[in-house]
């Protein structure tokens, strides 16, 4: 065997407990570093760094003094704002897009060209700059309408107005708060899903499939969050409808990213919605997603190390092997999120159970005395035979809580039947 590695992962959340948690169960990896990481990574084994995701410059230093082969780059920000342009610069790898690419999240305006560019199919839309002009055509997409904020808003940007009066109000908010634009959608009907292609350049791999909650309260009620839960894989997504999604939406985008030489070495999640007109992109994000990524990485049979260095080298990419076990995940949130969480609440220490994992996000403190974050405080989760059996162990573990300033879903997978 070739000598083992160390690795970086930039983030400090959920997504990047599961991506530092799957890289250090690799026999090729030597140390899984996480920066900043969080307190709640120990418990895997991955090493918590004290340097900013935004310290690019620190970055850079630290993986050159601990010998990292490669960074496998987490949050969106980082990517929109050039970390890999700079990791390049200086001669070390990462895992990720530019910032020119990164712009296909960065900016809902630029994506959306992008897929009129290259005929990938979407929601009918127009993006605008100028308030007026937006509430004079917001008529034009029926209702309920999709408003947008261009910019990155981390899952929450988004606001589904049910009617005229609501759009309107919604509209002038996002100007007045200091949107230089925004974009008008028809609000698409269908069972949402997240696709993961792993991209190096031309050639590229679908990581397992997922279905995430947005919405945080139970039916589908309350504001859009960054997502409350998730599982893998989806009885309800028939072979036709998958292969549908492949060909007129994975095929077509990846052909654009090569005629637009793009130079794609990353992770594109596509946001699909399954309509009565087959499948149509919602969004792209540069990234895995969150709270996804924990359901679907430990359904990836193949080593996430020797996928991401084949990448990288533009090498083969090895096949994606799916684990035939479900996964599904409730994340637990502070009360109050997403628009005024609480901080700091204790939150002790979380029962060590078999057949349950926790991947930790927003907590603080020591292991054996936690404390709330703020915002989506980790997530638990379990793999087993079936979604059913995966479904009923997570919730007899959260039932068994005691964090009054906390909250959760209880709904989580109910769209597949649970």
């Amino acid at each position: 065997m070739t000598e083992q590695v160390n690795v970086l992962v930039v983030g400090e959340g959920g997504r990047e407990f599961a991506i530092a948690h799957k890289l250090q169960q690799s026999p090729k990896v030597k140390q899984v570093y996480c920066a900043p990481g969080n307190v709640g990574m120990k418990t895997v084994g991955v090493v918590p760094v004290a340097i900013p995701e935004t310290d690019f410059a620190g970055l850079i230093r630290f993986a050159k003094e601990h010998q990292v082969a490669w960074t496998f780059v987490g949050p969106e920000d980082c990517l929109v704002d050039g970390i890999v342009d700079d990791f390049r610069a200086a001669g070390l790898k990462a895992f990720g897009p530019s910032a020119r690419a990164a712009q296909l999240e960065g900016s809902k305006d630029y994506a959306l060209n992008f897929m009129n560019n290259y005929g990938v199919p979407t929601a009918r839309h127009a993006s605008y700059r100028d308030q007026t002009a937006a509430i004079r055509d917001v008529d034009q997409f029926g209702f309920p309408v999709v408003i947008k904020e261009n910019g990155l808003a981390g899952g929450k940007g988004v606001v589904i107005a049910p009617d005229r009066d609501t759009a309107v109000q919604t509209i002038k908010e996002m100007f007045g708060q200091g949107q230089a634009r925004l974009v008008l959608e028809e609000c698409l009907q269908g069972q949402e899903y997240s696709m993961f292609v792993l991209l190096s350049n031309d050639h590229y791999r679908i990581l397992p499939m997922a279905q995430d909650h947005k919405r945080a309260y139970d039916g589908d009620k309350g504001p859009n969050t960054g997502g409350m839960g998730a599982y893998s894989p989806l009885p309800q997504l028939s072979t036709a409808d998958y292969q549908r999604m492949v060909d007129e939406v994975v095929t077509p985008t990846v052909n654009g990213l090569v005629a637009g030489d793009y130079d794609y070495h990353g992770i594109l999640y596509i946001g699909l919605i399954l309509t009565a007109d087959g499948p149509k992109v919602i969004e792209y994000n540069v990234r895995l997603g969150d709270p996804e990524t924990q359901v679907i990485l430990p359904r990836l049979a193949t080593d996430l190390f020797d996928l991401v260095d084949a990448a990288l080298n533009d090498q083969p990419l090895p096949e994606v092997k799916e684990d035939p076990a479900a996964c599904l995940g409730v994340v637990l949130a502070s009360k109050g999120y997403p628009t005024k969480p609480v901080h700091g609440q204790s939150l002790g220490e979380f029962p060590q159970e078999d057949g349950i994992e926790i991947a930790y996000a927003n907590v603080a403190g020591d292991l054996g005395d936690l404390r709330g974050n703020g915002g989506r405080l980790l997530m638990v989760l379990a793999k087993d035979a079936s979604l059913k059996q995966a479904h009923d162990r997570v919730y007899r573990y959260l039932d068994g809580l005691d964090e009054p300033e906390c909250f959760y879903r209880h709904d989580i997978g109910a769209k597949a039947g649970l």
